[in-house]
């Protein structure tokens, strides 16, 4: 299993109520249609969690979004159809800026 992971920062002019609205209700549902999109998980921030031992980074981000495949061919095949595209072209209207990263979970502790 891998996944994206992307830090989604709003467009200039939209408020985060706005772009939390929007990333719900219009953003979300086109996800359902992507072939081999195994999981789609949107992380609402509730706060920020700070260490007094640790510099924090400086980072403005309004979610974080995580899209889960079974391997790489199965993300490359999604990035090429319509769907994923659609999906791309939504978030060009609400996200002014992401870093986003493929990665391979190590779990640690699983799942019950």
């Amino acid at each position: 299993m891998i996944k994206t992971i992307g830090l989604l920062t709003r467009k200039p002019g939209w408020t985060h109520e706005q772009f939390m609205k929007h990333w719900v209700e219009v953003h979300a549902p086109l996800a359902l249609g992507i072939p081999g999109l195994r999981r789609y998980v949107q992380n609402h921030l509730m706060g920020e969690r700070t260490r007094a031992d640790i510099e924090t980074t400086a980072v403005e981000v309004d979610g974080i979004a995580e899209l889960w495949f079974d391997d790489e061919s199965s993300l490359a095949k999604a990035a090429q159809s319509p769907e994923m595209k659609a999906l791309h072209d939504d978030g060009a209207l609400s996200i002014g800026r992401i870093k986003s990263w493929v990665v391979h979970e190590h779990i640690v502790i699983p799942r019950p």
